[in-house]
């Protein structure tokens, strides 16, 4: 059994649960969305995925962790280009030892004008 975790930001209007929580184990999924409006936050992969990451960062601590819990990460990028300016902004959200990653390019993404989504699965706990 798991719980749904309310994160405070505003709901989504799909079904599906943004974070979860399952004991200590932690599964989430982000885009750049305004965590008061929901409303998409546009603009270059920086300002994206520092807002992406910045979401992240709330489900973390609206389940009762941290980034540093967090130990896998799946990036979904609508253009191979984005890579580095994702992974600079990346950088300033985690440290080694980093969490394991995979990052995919996909066609596109449901919310139009994003050009980002993660899905992360967190060890709540786990030494560092």
């Amino acid at each position: 059994m798991f719980e749904a975790i309310d994160t405070g930001s505003d709901p989504s209007d799909v079904p599906v649960s943004e974070v979860v929580r399952a004991g200590n184990l932690v599964w989430s999924v982000h885009i750049s969305e305004d965590p008061v409006t929901g409303e998409p936050v546009t603009g270059d992969i920086e300002t994206q995925t520092r807002r992406t990451l910045q979401n992240l960062d709330i489900a973390m601590r609206a389940a009762g962790g941290t980034l540093a819990d967090v130990v896998q990460i799946q990036v979904f990028l609508i253009d191979r280009a984005d890579a580095a300016g994702m992974n600079t902004v990346y950088a300033e959200f985690f440290r080694e030892p980093y969490p394991v990653r995979a990052t995919v390019v996909v066609k596109e993404l449901l919310s139009e004008g994003l050009r980002i989504e993660i899905l992360a699965h967190a060890a709540l706990g786990r030494a560092i």
